[in-house]
């Protein structure tokens, strides 16, 4: 480089060094040293120990371990394609030429925002066996609505209803995704006679399918991690109903200080989330479709 080239080179780097600090520190370094420990006995009051691949193996062993991580692959297979639903069908409606329609994003959008103790709390009433919202109702058809979060049968699949009260922030997602569909190709279809359903099937589903890869990565790796409401609501019950990985990963990291063994869990859902990453990415070459790009 030339020496005016290699002094902008040198400012840019200064300009960039409290960031490039932080990320070393704040990411890089605990990302290595947890690979580290996972190999290790460490319990934070005492020295790394080397043992191999000791914590790994006493990972499979673990029937809370296998538990944890049943409860999760369930969350993630009801969260991902509920929440997809819901989204689009919020998507569909807020699209619509309503005078008033920018009130209604804003109301459908709000709820994302809300702290997840806030709603989490609220979510415990509306589904209280006895004085919940949810068994009020129900009682006026006759029903006698279940023991949802009592029961370990129905905790986790209540907890998946809970979660779709932040689906506002799919439906933007996908509402930008179908605002962006050419009016031309609805206009023509028209003229062929075509039905809503059709239209949907042939035209808005495929062209919004780059807004679904990136749901699917961000909701399935989501998924995996989640926390906040079983630990809230639940702390894991009834009779470990409600458990999630990162739930058990953080009670082995923080309440048992067992250092060790929560970053072998740790580097387990990475491989997981990785796995899983890899096959959306990988298949989506067969769905999804990039108007105005060749094939």
């Amino acid at each position: 480089m030339r020496k005016y080239q290699r002094r902008n080179f040198v400012k840019g780097l200064l300009f960039i060094l409290p960031w490039l600090i932080g990320f070393a520190v704040f990411t890089v370094y605990p990302i290595i040293a947890s690979l580290y420990f996972s190999f290790t006995e460490y319990h934070v009051t005492t020295k790394p120990q080397w043992i191999g691949l000791e914590n790994y193996k006493k990972l499979f062993s673990d029937v809370l371990f296998v538990k944890s991580l049943t409860n999760t692959l369930y969350y993630a297979a009801g969260l991902v394609p509920i929440g997809l639903v819901v989204g689009l069908v919020l998507a569909l409606l807020l699209v619509q030429p309503l005078k008033e329609i920018i009130f209604y994003r804003g109301i459908i959008y709000f709820p994302s925002i809300v702290p997840a103790y806030a709603f989490a709390t609220i979510g415990i009433w509306f589904f209280h066996p006895y004085l919940g919202f949810i068994n009020h109702i129900l009682g006026f058809f006759g029903i006698d609505g279940p023991m949802w979060l009592s029961d370990e049968n129905w905790a986790k699949f209540t907890i998946i209803l809970l979660s779709q009260w932040g689906a506002g922030g799919t439906a933007l997602i996908y509402m930008a995704a179908i605002k962006d569909i050419p009016r031309e190709l609805y206009e023509a279809a028209i003229l062929d006679g075509a039905t809503r359903w059709q239209m949907f099937k042939k035209i808005t589903f495929p062209l919004i399918s780059p807004a679904t890869l990136y749901y699917l990565v961000i909701a399935t790796l989501g998924a995996l991690q989640i926390f906040d409401l079983p630990q809230i609501m639940t702390e894991g019950g009834p009779a470990n109903s409600t458990l999630s990985y990162v739930m058990y990963l953080y009670r082995h990291a923080f309440t048992y200080a067992n250092m060790g063994y929560a970053s072998a869990m740790a580097w387990i859902l990475f491989i997981i989330s990785m796995f899983l990453t890899f096959l959306i990415f990988r298949t989506s070459g067969r769905w999804v479709f990039y108007y105005g790009a060749r094939r």
